[in-house]
């Protein structure tokens, strides 16, 4: 699924009238009657509503949408903030079209600001996704005003005062809902972690916008849903054997951190991965052995940490760094792994933070190699940022300068690629910001390497599956309960 820019958004709006074609004001339409399907599933009718609107399309929208929940028995009130005296042609066709139905209240100050039942759904209809500055004048006194009331807000398309594409600043005035009811496709603005509370739990409904259009413009950003994930996994032939599904190295673990090793290679074997092989420091051979029975172990001449490689020449992918640790002997394997490796790599945690302190490194990683740092990681990679779009941009200026591919882990964890695309994830929950899930991911991204996938590919789709079996675990654990262990028992192929 693809996300687009405000420009965008607009050209796709004006392609659909133009070329379906359909009035503007009979779109409007569309997308209040699809939100109002939304919410009728999600409130019942004995809920009062009160609409808030701007004089805008957005607000145009919100007149839709109230006409349309009086027909079906909700207790309606709308109310129009006059802030300016100039009204969009579509916001007074809807204005017209309401009069039948109910008469909107208009609010020309903040004492005109009514009080509410607790009870009270309200809707957001103030500014929609074409906003350039930030909200001042009345506009912002009203936002601050719900923003204070203890009732369920939903907002229109997004939320308003917030930008759709870039960062606002600290201190703009910008809705809070509890829930955001977006139009067709997603914005970039809800995928970043510093508008957590501006986006509340968003759903898409579909309004019929053009589907060539969408399918034609061109996007650098791009959402992974379950559609995507399914077209990426491919089928097992009925003659396959171990050989087929290939031979992974896990270099991982050190004294204390052996958990990591296991994490990682018991997702790998999960994943599906023909053989797999541990490398680990001869400490944890024991553990190994009784941890993971269906995993080889080779054990590194060091007790406690990993010195050096093994023959790599049998392995089809090779994962890096959960639990290594930072001794310099481990340093040197690192050294040495980015100087002989041929196969396809991944390259995690202590490994990272191993590449940050010796920048070097930096120029031998391969081609397309998968690195799979958490933000704090992240940050000492590749530099430090003022908010998520900048980080956002780091990275995907990282990603074109090395040729890496980067798993940004986090809520819609991004999966950016050397060409500079950025593919955001659907799945996963809060419940999975424990300890031990990185490593479970490693394992699942080396294991698809293994079986042939391109590394674009396994990246996208081990993702996606890291986050569903986390969503599989907290369905039955609940999210506080969750425990990376819980991930790899609910991956299912």
């Amino acid at each position: 699924m693809k996300i687009l820019n405000v420009d965008q958004i607009r050209a796709l709006d004006a392609y659909t009238i133009e070329n379906e074609p359909v009035s503007s004001l009979n779109l409007m339409e569309r997308a209040a009657n699809a939100f109002v399907r939304w919410f009728c599933n999600q409130f019942v009718n004995t809920r009062p509503v009160a609409i808030f609107c701007g004089k805008g399309n957005n607000g145009g929208d919100g007149l839709a949408i109230a006409r349309i929940l009086s027909t079906q028995s909700y207790d309606v009130q709308v109310f129009v903030i006059e802030y300016t005296g100039n009204a969009t042609t579509d916001f007074e066709g809807n204005l017209t079209r309401l009069m039948d139905h109910l008469q909107p209240v208009s609010i020309a100050n903040n004492d005109d600001f009514p009080t509410l039942a607790r009870n009270v759904i309200c809707i957001d209809a103030l500014l929609g996704s074409g906003l350039s500055r930030p909200v001042d004048g009345l506009l912002a006194k009203i936002i601050h005003s719900l923003n204070a009331l203890p009732n369920k807000l939903v907002s229109v398309d997004i939320a308003s005062g917030l930008y759709a594409d870039k960062a606002n600043q600290e201190g703009d005035q910008i809705i809070e809902p509890n829930f955001t009811v977006s139009f067709q496709l997603p914005k970039l603005a809800f995928m970043m972690p510093q508008n957590a509370k501006f986006v509340g739990s968003w759903h898409l409904v579909d309004i019929g916008l053009s589907e060539y259009f969408i399918n034609e413009i061109e996007t650098p950003y791009h959402y992974s849903d379950k559609r995507a994930a399914e077209k990426l996994i491919k089928p097992r032939d009925k003659f396959s054997h171990k050989g087929t599904f290939g031979h992974a190295l896990l270099m991982a673990g050190s004294y204390g951190k052996m958990g990591a090793a296991v994490l990682s290679g018991k997702a790998c074997l999960r994943s599906g991965v023909g053989l797999l092989t541990m490398h680990i420091p001869a400490c944890g051979y024991d553990i190994i052995q009784i941890s993971l029975p269906e995993a080889m172990a080779v054990t590194d001449q060091d007790p406690k940490h990993l010195s050096e490689i093994t023959d790599l020449d049998s392995y089809s992918a090779i994962g890096i760094g959960p639990g290594v640790g930072k001794a310099l002997s481990t340093v040197n394997a690192v050294e040495k792994l980015l100087d002989n490796v041929k196969a396809r790599l991944v390259i995690d945690a202590d490994a990272l933070n191993i590449l940050s302190e010796n920048r070097h490194l930096l120029k031998k990683i391969p081609e397309n190699t998968v690195l799979t740092p958490h933000p704090k990681e992240f940050q000492r990679l590749a530099g430090e940022s003022k908010d998520e779009f900048e980080r956002l941009q780091i990275g995907i200026d990282f990603a074109k300068k090395h040729k890496v591919i980067i798993c940004l882990k986090g809520a819609n964890t991004a999966v950016i690629l050397p060409n500079g695309e950025v593919h955001f994830n659907s799945t996963g929950n809060p419940g999975m910001a424990t300890g031990g899930t990185g490593d479970v991911l490693t394992g699942i991204v080396t294991s698809l390497l293994a079986q042939k996938y391109e590394p674009v590919q396994a990246a996208i789709l081990a993702v996606y599956e890291h986050g569903l079996a986390g969503d599989r675990a907290a369905e039955q654990r609940g999210q506080s309960a969750l425990i990376a262990s819980d991930l790899v028992e609910h991956l299912e192929w």
